[in-house]
C-alpha cells in the first residue's frame, strides 16, 4: 500500500507503549526518511517546557528543531519503521493541536505525510490525548476502545501518548505500523522522569515503542528558537547520531574540514544519545565501546585543560564513560583519572574509618555525615532493620550540578550518585568520590536510628554548637579529606578543606551565617526554625550563572574563602551569597514578570540593613548605591518593557517603598500571601501585579495607584479604583526628579 499526501480517512489515537527492542535494526544501505512538507510552515509553537527528541537510526530525521546550549536537538522528528511513517514530537502538548503560528498546518502536514491511504469515508478514533487537537483540525474522532490487529486494520494512522498498553496491544501496534500503517507520537523524557521517579528512559513507553524505529525521548529541556516558539528551518543532518559518530571519526582522521559549529553540534547529538540509549544498543554503542578503549585514561577535563564543545570525539567518549559507570558493579568501580584534579585527590595513606551517626529523620533532604568516600573504594552503610524500608538513600558528592550543556567542560558533568538503603548493609562506590550523605525523604515515618559508614574518611566537620572549638584547631580541622563542611541546623557550607585549615573562629563564621538566614526568614515571614538547613557549595563549574540559587546554591571556587571571612562578610561584602538566598526565599505570588531578579535583592537589602555594618552609605552593591537614572527613564516616557529589562532600575521602585516605609510592610504583605486561601491567590502575572499594588497601599495607608502608574507598571483600573479612597502618595524625589529631566531634555 503506497502513500500519497491525502485526507486522512480513519485515525486511531491511543496511549501506546510497546516492549523494548534490543536493537535497533538501523540499515546503513537505505535512503533517510523524508517527511512531512513544511511549506507554508514558519513557526510553531513550544508548548509546556519540550525535550530534545533523539535520532539515532539513518530513517530518523529531525523535521524542527530547538536549541539546547550551544547546539540543537530536535523537537519535531520523522523516521519509518519497515513500511510505516511516523512523526515523532517532543512535548504532548502538541497532541493539542494549539492554535500558535503554523502549528495546526504543521500537524496537518505530518497526518497527510504518515497516513496510510485508503478508500471510504472518514472514520476516526482517538483517546483522550489526541482528542482535543483532533477536534480543532475538524476530525470527528470516536474511541477506539481496544487495540486489536482487526481494529488497527481499519484505520490510516495511529496516533499515540506515553501511556501503557497491553503486551498484547503492542505487538498489534508494532504489525501495524512495520505493515504501512502511520503514526503520531507526543511525549516528554523529562516530564516523565519526574513523574516516575526511579525509571529510566529506557522504561519511557514511547522509547520502548520506537526505540527501533531510530527516535527516542531524551531528558533536558529546548529553549525557544523565536518568540513563539520554534522557527522552521532545515535542522542539520547533524543531529542524527548515527551521521554526527560518521563525521566525528572522518573529523578525527582528517578526512574532513570540519569546522567549530559542525563539531559543536556532532558532539551535542552524540552526547544526547549516549545518554538515553539502552545499554543493549547494537548500533551506536558497540561501535563506541571500541573507540573508548583505545582512549582509556585520557579524558580526565580541567579547569586549565577543560574539554571544549569543538573536542567531539574526546566529549563523547566521557559521557559514555559517565554512563557505564552506572550499570558498574560495586567492586569493579576504579578512581576515574578525573577525580584526582577534582574533586581531589584523597592524600596517601589517610586513615579509613568506621563511624556510627544517629540520624533524624523528622529533618529531610541531606544529612552531612563529617565522611568522604574516596574515588574508586566501596564504602559500607549499615541500617536496622525496622529503617530497610524508610526510603533512606546515601549520597556520594555534594556537586550534583550538570554540566553536558556547556560548550566548555572544567570537570566530569555529572559526578555524583544516590543509592537507596533497602537492606541491612549497602555497599557503594563512587569513581569520583565525595563527600557522603545520608538523603532523607519528605514525611519520613522512621524514628531516630544509628547508621554505621565503614571505610570511608575524616572530613573537616565543624558543627555549630556542637563541635568543640579546642578539638577543631587541635584536630578536626587537619582532617585528610579534600573537601570540608561548616553546618548549623540553618546553613551548612561546604567548600575545599584548604580554606579550613587555618580556620580559627568557625563558631563567628557560622554565627554569620545564622544571622543572615534569621534575617531572611524574619523578612519573609517564616519561621526562623528551618524544616532543613539551606546548603552553599563552592564548584570548579556550576550548571548556569555565576552563582544560582536551589538546593543546594551553587558558586564557584573563586568565592570560598570568602565563605568563611567573617569581618567581610559583616562588612556587607556577601550580595551574591545573600541576593542566591534571596531567591530560595521568593514568592511567586509577590514576583510578577520582570521581578525575578528584583525581589531577591529585598533580600539582600535587608540583611545588609540589619545584620551588616557596611560603609556609611553604600548598601553592598554598586547598582544600589549609583542606581540608574531614575528621572531620565520616566522622563522618557517610563516603559515598562525597559523596567523589566533593567533589575536595579526596577529595584528603585521598591527601594523608595523601602526608604518611606521602613521594612515592617514588606513583612507583613509577606506573610499575609503566605497565608492566603488558594482561591484568593493569583492566577495570572496581572493579578499579581494588582494584588501587591492593592495589598501594600492598604498595608501603609496610602494610594500607591500614582506611583505604579509614574512608575509605568501596569495595573488595572478596578484595583487602582479599589485603593483610590486612601491618601496617594508618591515621594518628592520622583516628582522632582521627573521635572529635572524633562528641563534637561
Amino acid at each position: 500500500m503506497k502513500h500519497r499526501p491525502a485526507t486522512p480517512h480513519v485515525l486511531a489515537f491511543v496511549g501506546a507503549a510497546c516492549c523494548f527492542a534490543s536493537a535497533f535494526g538501523y540499515q546503513s544501505k537505505q535512503a533517510p526518511a523524508d517527511g512531512p512538507s513544511m511549506d507554508g510552515v514558519t513557526t510553531i509553537a513550544a508548548p509546556g517546557v519540550p525535550g530534545p527528541l533523539s535520532l539515532l537510526g539513518e530513517h530518523a530525521r529531525a523535521v524542527v528543531a530547538g536549541k539546547q546550549g550551544g547546539a540543537t536537538a530536535a523537537v519535531v522528528a520523522a523516521t519509518r519503521l519497515g513500511e510505516g511513517r511516523i512523526v515523532a514530537f517532543g512535548h504532548s502538548g502538541f497532541s493539542d493541536a494549539p492554535d500558535v503560528a503554523d502549528t495546526r498546518r504543521m500537524i496537518r502536514s505530518a497526518i497527510d505525510w504518515a497516513r496510510r491511504c485508503g478508500e471510504g469515508p472518514p472514520a476516526i478514533a482517538a483517546d483522550g490525548g489526541w482528542m482535543k487537537g483532533l477536534r480543532a483540525l475538524d476530525f470527528k474522532p470516536i474511541e477506539l476502545k481496544e487495540i486489536t490487529a482487526d481494529e488497527l486494520a481499519k484505520i490510516d494512522l495511529l496516533c499515540v501518548t506515553q501511556r501503557s498498553i497491553s503486551d498484547r496491544e503492542m505487538d498489534a501496534i508494532r504489525a501495524y505500523v512495520r505493515s504501512g500503517g502511520g503514526m503520531l507520537a507526543s511525549g516528554l523524557g523529562w516530564g516523565w522522569l519526574q513523574l516516575n521517579p526511579g525509571k529510566t528512559l529506557d522504561q519511557h513507553p514511547l522509547n520502548r515503542l520506537l526505540g527501533e524505529a531510530g527516535v527516542l525521548w531524551a531528558d533536558g529541556t529546548l529553549d525557544k528558537t523565536c518568540d513563539k516558539g520554534f522557527s522552521v528551518g532545515d535542522p542539520s543532518p547533524l543531529l542524527n547520531a548515527k551521521t554526527a559518530l560518521d563525521f566525528v571519526l572522518s573529523a578525527a582522521k582528517g578526512d574532513s574540514k570540519e569546522g567549530r559549529a559542525e563539531l559543536t553540534q556532532a558532539a551535542a547529538t552524540l552526547t544526547l544519545a549516549v545518554r538515553t540509549v539502552p545499554a543493549d544498543d547494537r548500533l551506536l554503542l558497540p561501535r563506541l565501546r571500541e573507540l573508548l578503549k583505545a582512549h582509556d585514561g585520557e579524558l580526565a577535563p580541567t579547569d586549565k585543560k577543560p574539554l571544549k564543545a569543538e573536542d567531539a570525539l574526546s566529549r563523547l567518549l566521557l559521557t559514555l564513560e559517565v554512563e557505564q559507570l552506572r550499570a558498574t558493579p560495586v567492586d569493579e568501580v576504579r578512581a576515574h583519572p578525573a577525580a584526582r584534579d577534582f574533586p581531589g585527590a584523597v592524600p596517601d595513606g589517610a586513615e579509613r574509618i568506621k563511624r556510627t551517626l544517629a540520624l533524624r529523620p523528622d529533618v529531610p533532604g541531606w544529612h552531612s555525615t563529617g565522611l568522604y568516600a574516596a574515588p574508586g573504594e566501596v564504602v559500607s552503610v549499615e541500617i536496622p532493620p525496622a529503617a530497610e524500608r524508610g526510603k533512606l538513600e546515601i549520597r556520594i558528592g555534594a556537586h550534583r550540578d550538570e554540566l553536558w550543556h556547556h560548550d566548555k567542560w572544567k570537570r566530569v558533568p555529572e559526578i555524583t550518585l544516590e543509592r537507596p538503603l533497602t537492606a541491612a548493609t549497602t555497599h557503594v562506590a563512587s569513581a569520583f568520590g565525595g563527600p557522603i550523605y545520608l538523603v532523607v525523604p519528605n514525611d519520613c515515618k522512621l524514628a531516630e536510628c544509628d547508621v554505621t559508614i565503614s571505610h570511608a574518611i575524616a572530613m573537616p566537620h565543624y558543627v555549630d554548637g556542637k563541635t568543640d572549638l579546642a578539638e577543631w584547631r587541635e584536630r578536626i580541622r587537619s582532617a585528610p579529606a579534600p573537601w570540608a563542611e561548616l553546618e548549623s541546623d540553618k546553613i551548612i557550607l561546604t567548600i575545599p578543606s584548604r580554606v579550613v585549615r587555618d580556620l580559627e573562629n568557625p563558631d563567628e563564621v557560622m554565627k554569620f551565617w545564622n544571622d543572615l538566614s534569621d534575617a531572611h526568614a524574619t523578612l519573609a515571614g517564616i519561621p526562623l526554625r528551618r524544616p532543613r538547613p539551606e546548603r552553599f557549595v563552592a564548584d570548579v563549574q556550576i550548571s548556569a550563572g555565576y552563582m544560582h540559587s536551589g538546593c543546594p546554591i551553587m558558586t564557584h571556587l573563586d568565592v570560598a574563602e570568602h565563605f568563611v571571612d567573617a569581618k567581610k562578610l559583616r562588612g556587607g561584602d556577601g550580595w551574591g551569597f545573600f541576593h542566591e538566598l534571596g531567591h530560595n526565599h521568593q514568592s511567586g505570588d509577590w514576583t510578577f514578570d520582570g521581578t525575578g531578579e528584583v525581589t531577591c535583592n529585598l533580600f539582600a537589602l535587608h540583611a545588609i540593613d540589619t545584620i551588616c555594618q557596611p560603609k556609611p552609605g553604600t548598601r553592598g552593591h554598586g547598582a544600589v548605591d549609583k542606581p540608574p537614572d531614575v528621572a531620565k527613564y520616566i522622563a522618557d516616557g517610563a516603559d515598562f518593557a525597559i523596567w523589566k529589562r533593567d533589575p536595579f532600575l526596577a529595584l528603585q521602585m521598591y527601594v523608595q517603598l523601602q526608604k518611606e516605609f521602613g521594612w515592617e510592610p514588606f513583612k507583613k504583605v509577606f506573610a499575609e500571601y503566605r497565608d492566603l486561601p488558594k482561591q484568593d491567590r493569583p492566577k495570572s502575572d496581572a493579578e499579581k501585579r494588582d494584588q501587591w499594588m492593592v495589598r501594600f497601599s492598604r498595608t501603609v495607608g496610602r494610594n500607591l495607584g500614582p506611583f505604579f502608574e509614574r512608575w509605568g507598571v501596569p495595573t488595572s483600573a478596578e484595583a487602582r479604583a479599589n485603593i483610590a479612597s486612601l491618601p496617594t502618595w508618591m515621594p518628592p524625589e520622583l516628582a522632582a526628579d521627573t521635572e529635572k529631566a524633562k528641563g534637561e531634555k
